[in-house]
C-alpha cells in the first residue's frame, strides 16, 4: 500500500511540474531573462545548478557549444571569478555582426566562429586544452537529434571523469514541450547511452524539480 501511495504522489507530483513546466516555456519569459544586463536564454533553475556544479568541481575549462548572445558564457566566466579559477570556450557559427546583441567580453572567455562539429574546429578546442587539464562540456548549440549526437561523439572525448557532459533542451520533442519539433536532444542522448557506458544520468541535479534538461546531467563515471 505504502508502495502505491508513493506511485501516486510521484505521478502527480510529475503532472504539476510538467504542466507549470509548460506555462513556463511557453510564456517566453526564457528569452527575457537577464544575467548582469546580458540577455541569457536559460531557467534560473539550471542557472542555480550550473553554479553548484562549478564550485564542487571547480573545472579548469567549460567547452559551450551554442554561443548565441553570449549571456551564459558571461554567466559562467563570472561564476569562474568568484570561483578565482577556469574558462569558457564557446563555439557558434553566427558571428555577433550577426546576431542582434554584441556579445560580451571578458578574459576568461574565448569565441571561436564555426560549427561546432566541424572537425577544425573541435581541433582548435583541443588545441587549447591542457592535458591535465578538468573539462565539463555543455551541447546547446543545433537541437537536431542527428546533430546533437554528432557532438556527444565528438566531445564526450574531451570530458574529465568525475565531471559532466551536460545537453540542455531535452525537454523539446514532446518532454515536456514542442512536442511536434521531431528527435532533438533527448533522443540524440537515449542513443548516446546505449553506445556508450562512460556516462550515467545524474538525476540529483534535477532536485529543483523542474529543468529545460531533463536526463540532461550526464556524468561521466569511467
Amino acid at each position: 500500500m505504502k508502495n502505491l501511495y508513493e506511485k501516486i504522489i510521484q505521478s502527480l507530483r510529475r503532472k504539476v511540474v510538467n504542466e507549470f513546466h509548460r506555462i513556463y516555456y511557453y510564456s517566453n519569459v526564457w528569452d527575457r531573462t537577464y544575467f548582469l544586463g546580458k540577455r541569457i536564454l536559460k531557467c534560473p533553475l539550471d542557472l542555480w545548478t550550473y553554479q553548484e556544479i562549478f564550485f564542487e568541481l571547480k573545472p579548469d575549462v567549460v567547452v559551450e557549444c551554442g554561443t548565441r548572445f553570449g549571456g551564459s558564457a558571461y554567466y559562467m566566466a563570472r561564476l569562474f571569478d568568484w570561483i578565482g579559477q577556469g574558462r569558457v570556450i564557446t563555439i557558434d557559427i553566427e558571428s555577433h555582426e550577426q546576431v542582434e546583441e554584441k556579445r560580451p567580453l571578458h578574459e576568461r572567455i574565448t569565441y571561436l566562429i564555426g560549427s561546432s562539429t566541424d572537425r577544425a574546429i573541435v581541433e582548435q578546442v583541443r588545441a587549447l586544452i591542457q592535458p591535465h587539464e578538468k573539462v565539463l562540456v555543455i551541447l546547446d548549440s543545433d537541437h537536431s537529434a542527428r546533430h546533437v549526437l554528432e557532438e556527444l561523439r565528438l566531445y564526450h572525448l574531451l570530458v574529465s571523469t568525475g565531471s559532466y557532459l551536460i545537453v540542455e533542451d531535452t525537454n523539446i520533442n514532446g518532454h515536456p514541450v514542442l512536442p511536434r519539433w521531431g528527435a532533438g536532444p533527448m533522443e540524440a542522448l537515449d542513443t548516446f547511452l546505449t553506445e556508450n557506458q562512460q556516462f550515467v544520468v545524474d538525476s540529483k541535479r534535477e532536485k529543483f524539480m523542474m529543468t529545460q534538461n531533463p536526463r540532461g546531467y550526464l556524468l561521466k563515471v569511467k
